[in-house]
């Protein structure tokens, strides 16, 4: 088993609720298989440039020379989440949507031909075979139920872009209202771990 674990918090993990709990999922992983292979990318101390022609994968059709490391390190990251079996992302909700660090990254492994392509029929998504477990925070409550249920742009993007590429059905463990106070902070980080501790291995 591969696993990619990403991070995407400017916070450090002592006051990221998303590190936190992304974390907690990679544990929950390596302590039922020893043996998984991990590979961390922290997009925020490693950060990724944002698009250009010259810095697409080189598997992408409009990638164009001029930034030869760039282009190497985006081909390196599809790569990365090509070969991985299991995809965990920590994504804080800032200003209402993902933070731009996981945006860049997204950016490289929306590849035509290789995690999806056009056809007669629309658009086939290529990374079907993939698991993504995402580890969403949220300041406020944006449930449907909620007045600011149309200002969540975080998990209705996620759950767009990845199934776009085929990933319909991500698993995704929301801690919200942490911004309400320590007590609410609290308790949505123990939702949050009950919800991994029932995550099937």
């Amino acid at each position: 088993m591969k696993l990619l674990h990403l991070d995407s918090s400017i916070l450090p993990l002592d006051n990221s609720v998303s590190r936190t709990i992304s974390s907690a999922i990679v544990e929950h992983f390596r302590k039922a298989k020893p043996d998984v292979t991990l590979t961390r990318r922290d997009l925020v101390s490693h950060p990724l440039p944002h698009l250009t022609l010259t810095n697409l994968p080189t598997d992408h059709p409009h990638s164009a020379p001029g930034n030869e490391a760039e282009r190497d390190e985006s081909q390196a990251v599809l790569n990365e989440f090509m070969a991985s079996d299991i995809v965990v992302i920590g994504a804080p909700m800032y200003n209402f949507t993902i933070p731009t660090q996981l945006k860049a990254w997204i950016d490289r492994i929306l590849v035509p031909g290789r995690t999806f392509q056009y056809g007669a029929n629309g658009v086939t998504g290529l990374a079907k075979d993939k698991r993504i477990i995402i580890a969403l925070s949220r300041g406020s409550f944006y449930g449907q139920e909620t007045p600011y249920a149309t200002a969540e742009h975080t998990e209705t993007y996620l759950r767009t872009v990845l199934g776009f590429i085929g990933i319909t059905s991500p698993e995704i463990i929301v801690a919200e209202g942490i911004g309400h106070g320590p007590e609410q902070r609290a308790a949505a980080l123990e939702g949050a771990h009950q919800s991994i501790a029932a995550l099937s291995v």
